[in-house]
């Protein structure tokens, strides 16, 4: 290991050298004198100690996510975990368990994720395809009402809606999904299925 390394700082010497000089910075570096292979320890040694940071970088935080680029593009967005679906930029799961709507998000909550939200038809679709795959007609979507107007439980925008019948909303804030068609709302204290949605980037 030591031999490569030195080969190796002398090949990039070679390389790096004029036309003329090539041929003697190779022959030198097979021919490398002991007193430089003596040196290699000592050099590794000296790395080991010292950390090496360019000066125009920072440190990344304990907590930090990161992530290597050199991944290969077909597992780049496969990082949901086991039982998780993956869709578009999100991971979904399905919870077999009727909960009520706060209890649902609790749930949901406790596994990094909140309950799912809508943001197109081709979204809705999938999320009708996962209840009905669980055996269910009804379940949970993160959506609630608050003062004046509908809200996602994950805080993204609501501009895609797909009502089917709209109770008065101040006294069925809560939103469920329907696998007939729309969605509806009713109160939160009602037991359903739900489906937890995630960021499968999320530290």
């Amino acid at each position: 290991m030591k031999t490569v390394l030195v080969l190796s700082i002398l090949l990039c010497a070679a390389f790096a050298a004029t036309d003329e000089d090539k041929d003697k910075a190779l022959d030198a570096a097979v021919m490398a004198p002991k007193e430089e292979m003596a040196a290699v320890p000592e050099m590794e040694e000296k790395m080991m100690k010292e950390e090496f940071m360019p000066e125009d970088s920072s440190p990344v935080p304990m907590k930090a996510c990161v992530f290597e680029e050199a991944a290969a593009p077909e597992s780049r967005f496969n990082f949901c975990p086991d039982g998780w679906f993956s869709h578009g930029s999100r991971c979904l799961l399905f919870v077999n368990i009727p909960m009520s709507w706060y209890n649902a998000e609790e749930h949901c909550n406790s596994m990094g994720a909140n309950l799912a939200s809508v943001s197109n038809p081709r979204e809705y679709s999938y999320l009708q395809h996962i209840t009905k795959t669980g055996g269910q007609s009804i379940v949970w979507l993160g959506g609630f009402y608050l003062q004046g107007r509908w809200l996602w439980i994950d805080r993204e925008g609501l501009y895609y809606t797909n009502w089917y019948a709209q109770s008065t909303s101040s006294s069925y804030p809560c939103m469920y999904l329907r696998t007939t068609n729309g969605w509806g709302n009713t109160q939160c204290t009602s037991g359903y299925r739900f489906i937890c949605s995630k960021n499968p980037f999320g530290c």
